[in-house]
């Protein structure tokens, strides 16, 4: 029942913080919100006593009645982004040194603060692009106190046994919370933008007090027996090694899951023609794939012992998955075939080695016995793998923002190359774990 009641808390923690990721330039949600601060003011009825001869953007937002409002709206992607990547390396540092129900609590009433402080500028009429990219960025800092938090919490409850399994399903937050995101910002999105955000800040604040009053750090806490990690003892380098190569790799994964997750309804819309509702709802099913994906890598390699293995074959098969979506450039057969089974295929083979890098596999390197011999580490391991894989969150959609306008094959294409990188990456440890298999074993010195 401890088990049980401290991984739901974790759970529902990073599933509300994933509420308050969307960010406001994220095309996913059901009603975009980039088309409600730009949108076409000649279809909208003007109100009697609007006194304006701006008959085209008197309806928009300032400063996105402008021209540049793209780039206003990546200013605003970047700066959240940008401030998580750059955080995530200083946040696990303290989460080491800090009680990590503190230090989760803390940083969970603060993104509900900077959250809410967004949505307000609706109420307060404010119309500084340096205000919102100031609170994105302030949003972004504070939540890099997440997910090295939640996960060492989670690598202190499990061991390595079951433990891609068992956080495979506890990973399902991220798409949870993505999904619940859509749909709260869908509700308030055309009547008052500001409660998109205000809505989402006061729930992750009220699930910060949650966690500060329940949440249980460590088995030992309750009196119960720490699990069993079971990892053999290796020489530090060894470590260190796979630190850096599955960092790498989750930034070339992250780039390729980021770009589908904040591009994926506008390729839909463009090429498929569906409104941007249907395109919105219909980019969902890349998320119920990235559930399912997350949780077959985890029983996968749990039953293999073969992390890197199981993140290799995934990405070397969602490359020609990418190449298919160019080949299937026919609208017809994207309605028919892409959009349902190909998208939630897509999102299992590119979520899944992403969940499984930065859940189960964090955990087996932030508890090997090398590291100080205890689980201590494990919070910085997890911000230096996330912080990694969170620089190629902000490149994805960068380079597919400055890549579509040549053609969305391009995009397609640097998503292959993306995944070849990822896959090259890992080549050292999949060839350690195909001898392990056939009979060859590190010689124990010492």
């Amino acid at each position: 029942k401890r088990l049980f009641s401290a991984s739901l808390i974790i759970f529902f923690c990073v599933a509300f913080l994933h509420i308050t990721v969307l960010s406001p330039a994220d095309f996913d949600f059901p009603v975009s919100l980039q088309s409600e601060l730009h949108r076409n003011c000649s279809i909208v009825i003007q109100p009697p006593d609007l006194n304006t001869t701006n008959n085209e953007t008197w309806c928009d937002w300032a400063p996105f009645d402008q021209n540049n409002y793209q780039t206003l709206f990546g200013v605003l992607d970047n700066s959240f982004l940008v401030a998580y990547a750059i955080g995530m390396f200083f946040s696990g540092i303290f989460g080491e040194r800090l009680p990590l129900r503190y230090y989760l609590s803390t940083g969970m009433l603060l993104s509900g603060f900077f959250t809410a402080l967004f949505g307000l500028g609706f109420y307060w009429n404010i119309h500084s692009i340096w205000y919102y990219a100031f609170v994105q960025a302030m949003n972004g800092l504070v939540q890099t106190t997440g997910w090295p938090a939640v996960v060492a919490c989670v690598g202190n409850w499990f061991g390595k046994g079951k433990r891609g399994f068992i956080m495979g399903i506890w990973n399902s937050h991220t798409s949870v919370g993505n999904i619940l995101g859509s749909l709260i910002a869908g509700v308030y999105v055309s009547s008052a933008w500001g409660l998109s955000f205000i809505v989402p800040g006061i729930i992750i604040a009220a699930t910060g007090v949650v966690c500060f009053f329940f949440l249980v750090e460590r088995p030992e806490d309750v009196n119960c027996s720490p699990p069993n990690h079971h990892v053999s003892i290796e020489k530090n380098t060894s470590v260190f090694f796979g630190v850096v190569e599955f960092s790498l790799c989750l930034l070339f994964a992250k780039l390729v899951s980021y770009t589908f997750l904040y591009w994926l309804p506008l390729y839909i819309a463009n090429v498929a023609h569906f409104d941007s509702k249907g395109a919105g709802d219909m980019s969902t099913l890349f998320d119920v794939g990235g559930i399912v994906g997350g949780i077959l890598a985890g029983l996968v390699s749990d039953y293999t012992d073969g992390r890197a293995t199981t993140c290799w074959v995934m990405l070397i098969v969602a490359a020609p998955m990418s190449c298919h979506s160019v080949l299937c450039s026919n609208p017809h057969i994207l309605v028919c075939t892409y959009m349902s089974g190909m998208l939630l295929l897509c999102g299992a083979l590119v979520n899944g080695p992403y969940a499984l890098i930065t859940t189960a596999v964090s955990a087996d390197l932030g508890t090997h016995k090398s590291l100080r011999g205890n689980s201590r580490a494990l919070s910085t391991v997890t911000a230096i793998i996330d912080g990694t894989g969170s620089i190629g969150a902000a490149l994805g959609p960068l380079l597919a923002g400055l890549i579509s306008p040549t053609g969305w094959n391009n995009v397609f294409y640097m998503l292959i190359i993306a995944d070849i990188c990822a896959c090259l990456l890992l080549s050292r440890l999949v060839y350690k774990e195909v001898r392990s298999w056939c009979g060859y074993t590190t010689r124990q010195r010492g």
